[in-house]
């Protein structure tokens, strides 16, 4: 109690929050960037299944019939975010030392010491538990896929990452998988052929992201990610080359071949937008230094938005004419 000039007595005012709101919040933002929430949009292949599986999961004169799938498949999404950035602390968490040789990578909050590394094993095991729970009403097939995601991540960051050639598989086969849980959330069936050019496509991804390592860190590449020694920007440039064209061949094929896509082969119309926005990505990574963070040229790189949206819209278009 204080005592006024007057002789009477009051209360001392209550502490402000203000404080301690800013104390959260400065917290806050070290772990949501540690989460990497730009990389949420990979996880947006689980959409993928919804989108292309005509008649039951895209109804334009049936609203109704699709509404469920598309809450399903948000679940889906929210379940595989929550499970990767667990994921990515954990990654962090065990590559504190060589991120602080990066360039770039000595910023993340870990390696910077923006974000204690208890605080972020405590959100890692919260996210990693709070996906599963998610997981569990949209059934036991998601949800093992789930586990399988989860498990391939962390195979990766204690071991994978380190064999040369399978660095590059597991990160494919994870989209493979996001692709996959998508189709069992709804339960659709989806295109082997689909598949199959997601696995190329982020295998493409992945070894364009080691070429942008190689020629950023250069002879300091090795100290930051011992796997880079095995390397050269030579054989990455003809494993891309190798992979580029079996992505296009395979999404033509795809076109024509899939049961639950038109018989007049009109998806055909849309290989051009795929050829373009290939092209445009290594254009990207080989004059302008790119390809270190594939979610960050989709983001910033107007061409290649265009090109996504002329994509889905020409798809979207053929898909509904063709079942009118």
């Amino acid at each position: 109690m204080e005592r006024r000039s007057d002789g009477h007595t009051v209360a001392p005012p209550l502490a402000r929050p203000a404080g301690q709101l800013g104390g959260l919040t400065r917290a806050a933002v070290p772990l949501l960037r540690a989460m990497r929430p730009r990389q949420w949009l990979k996880n947006g292949l689980v959409f993928m299944a919804l989108a292309f599986s005509v008649g039951q999961a895209w109804t334009v004169r049936q609203p109704e019939s699709w509404t469920p799938l598309l809450v399903k498949a948000t679940v889906a999404f929210v379940a595989f975010c929550a499970v990767s950035s667990a994921e990515y602390l954990v990654n962090d968490l065990r590559d504190i030392e060589r991120d602080r040789l990066h360039p770039r990578k000595r910023r993340r909050p870990l390696a910077s010491g923006a974000l204690r590394p208890r605080a972020a094993v405590l959100a890692a095991v919260v996210l990693l538990a709070a996906g599963m729970l998610l997981s569990l009403p949209l059934g036991w097939r998601f949800a093992l896929a789930l586990v399988g995601y989860a498990s391939l991540t962390l195979a990766y960051s204690f071991a994978l990452k380190h064999m040369v050639l399978l660095d590059l598989m597991a990160l494919a086969v994870g989209f493979v998988l996001r692709a996959v849980a998508g189709a069992l959330a709804i339960n659709v069936p989806v295109s082997p052929w689909l598949y199959l050019c997601t696995f190329l496509g982020a295998l493409f991804i992945a070894i364009n992201k080691r070429r942008h390592e190689l020629t950023l860190l250069d002879d300091g590449a090795a100290d930051h990610r011992p796997i880079l020694a095995e390397y050269t920007t030579g054989l990455l440039d003809q494993m891309a080359s190798v992979v580029t064209a079996a992505t296009v061949v395979a999404y033509a094929l795809y076109t024509v071949t899939a049961q639950n896509l038109p018989d007049n082969h009109a998806m055909l119309g849309t290989v051009p937008f795929v050829l373009y926005g290939i092209f445009r990505y290594m254009y990207l990574v080989h004059r302008h230094d790119a390809g270190g963070s594939p979610e960050d040229i989709l983001l910033t790189d107007r061409p290649l938005q265009v090109t996504v949206a002329l994509w889905v819209a020409t798809a979207m278009v053929i898909l509904t004419l063709s079942r009118a």
